[in-house]
């Protein structure tokens, strides 16, 4: 029987992060062994953001080494480069004329970075974010879509976009499903719980890198923002309590233990006490994976041979169809 593809993507815009692998990767890891499994570095979404003196190409290997260290295997998935495959930037053309203004000017990330930039000097390709993100998604005949819950609206626009395009046209595209964890999808940031974990955030002590020292851990999860509760009982509340829920969510879903044993384990102790196990579950987990990042990493050629192959791989099935979508909209004769 064929199995139903999986498509996800992660920008090489910085170094990753406990909520990357949480929100996508520890997810990806599982797929693989039961669906056919597209995971893209998307490095195309990067270039919507400008920095000095970052060197993409050795971000792209570096986010490369981190897929391996975790678990993703590309003799079961298919790992390649988003801007390899030109398929991609052609069909989000198409799909920008099936798509509306009124959809994207809403946005939430579209409309976070307008106040985040004070209205000023916003580009245009974080506009159009969405658009492309929904090519590379569709152009696979994606069933399911691995991602945070800050990514649902983006999913959904993909979902529009696509029954919009297969209304005129027929079942040209699959319809994708967002697979969102029910604990875990949204990391926070540890001393600003009203924002999820960023790769890109100014504040280091918000975020517990994949890389990070065995010093640091322990340092920003003491000083993770907890709550504000006089009775300081540890209990999962993510709307009264989005810090130690946080702290929770982190501890579940590295250790796999559900929430309310963790809970029921750590009753009558303090927060300090949940904040320090989470430190040693961090540090222990975490040991393997840098491991075997630092193991991978310098092997350049084992790792640009993956990316050729893999975009062999993406190539093929990303022109066959391609084909299809231009036939049907008779730029082909």
């Amino acid at each position: 029987m064929k199995k139903n593809i999986v498509f996800s993507g992660i920008q090489p815009s910085g170094k990753l992060t406990i909520g990357n692998y949480i929100g996508a990767i520890k997810q990806w890891v599982k797929m693989q062994n039961k669906y056919n499994c597209f995971f893209c570095i998307v490095d195309l979404h990067t270039i919507t953001f400008k920095k000095k003196n970052f060197d993409l190409n050795n971000a792209i290997l570096d986010t490369l080494s981190i897929y391996l260290a975790c678990g993703i295997n590309p003799k079961k998935s298919v790992i390649f480069i988003q801007s390899h495959i030109s398929e991609h930037t052609q069909l989000s053309w198409i799909l920008n004329c099936y798509s509306y203004y009124g959809e994207l000017k809403r946005m939430t990330q579209f409309k976070n970075k307008l106040i985040k930039y004070n209205f000023k000097n916003i580009n245009s390709g974080i506009f159009f974010y969405p658009i492309l993100m929904a090519s590379d998604i569709l152009l696979y005949q994606t069933s399911y879509v691995p991602i945070g819950e800050d990514q649902k609206q983006h999913i959904e626009l993909c979902r529009n976009i696509a029954n919009r395009f297969n209304n005129n046209y027929g079942n040209i595209f699959n319809i994708p499903k967002p697979c969102i964890l029910k604990y875990g999808s949204k990391i926070l940031s540890l001393q600003e719980t009203k924002k999820k974990m960023s790769k890109s955030d100014n504040n280091y002590n918000n975020i517990i890198y994949l890389l990070e020292k065995k010093e640091n851990i322990f340092k920003k999860i003491k000083l993770a923002k907890t709550d504000s509760d006089k009775t300081r009982k540890i209990k999962y509340d993510i709307i009264n309590k989005p810090g130690i829920s946080n702290i929770l969510n982190i501890f579940a879903s590295l250790t796999g233990e559900k929430i309310t044993n963790i809970v029921k384990n750590f009753n009558g102790k303090m927060y300090n006490d949940l904040k320090y196990e989470t430190s040693k579950v961090l540090i222990y987990f975490l040991e393997k994976i840098q491991e075997n990042y630092y193991n991978i990493r310098n092997k350049e050629s084992f790792l640009k041979d993956i990316i050729y192959d893999g975009n062999i791989k993406a190539k093929k099935i990303a022109k066959i169809n391609f084909l299809k979508i231009k036939k049907k909209i008779n730029l082909l004769k």
